[in-house]
């Protein structure tokens, strides 16, 4: 095979897709973006090219702000584009719920403005999720 299709961004329409991602226990990337702002089309190639390196490791999500107020409510959007990285976290599962086998999802980091792609690869390798090798 000559070319191979690339994998891009998933985007996410709700609230609840997101939190069903977030359960699956892999780290979720979400890019929250609005059409017409100049950063956020900037970002969009490199917030792709994060979702083909990392592939099935990480889940990798743009959320457009106009389509999704719940989502710009619950994770305090203010302007785009914002990254938020939601994951599970052990250590927080046993300091809240020492007793139960369910996985606290917490926001482990956020940025907005233009963030470096190199900056992106940290912060999902830092969460536990591995390029795929190509």
């Amino acid at each position: 095979m000559i070319f191979k299709r690339r994998q891009k961004a998933v985007q996410a329409n709700s609230l609840a897709q997101i939190d069903e991602m977030v359960a699956s226990g892999k780290p979720v990337l979400i890019d929250f973006f609005q059409f017409g702002c100049p950063p956020c089309k900037v970002m969009d190639g490199i917030v792709d090219e994060i979702a083909d390196e990392f592939g099935p490791n990480a889940h990798v999500v743009k959320a457009n702000v106009a389509n999704m107020p719940d989502a710009v409510q619950h994770f305090k959007i203010r302007s785009t584009p914002t990254f938020v990285l939601v994951s599970t976290s052990e250590r927080q599962k046993k300091k809240n719920r020492p007793n139960s086998n369910q996985a606290v999802a917490t926001q482990r980091w956020r940025a907005s403005g233009l963030v470096k792609k190199d900056q992106l690869r940290r912060v999902l390798e830092r969460e536990g999720a591995q390029p795929v090798e190509a």
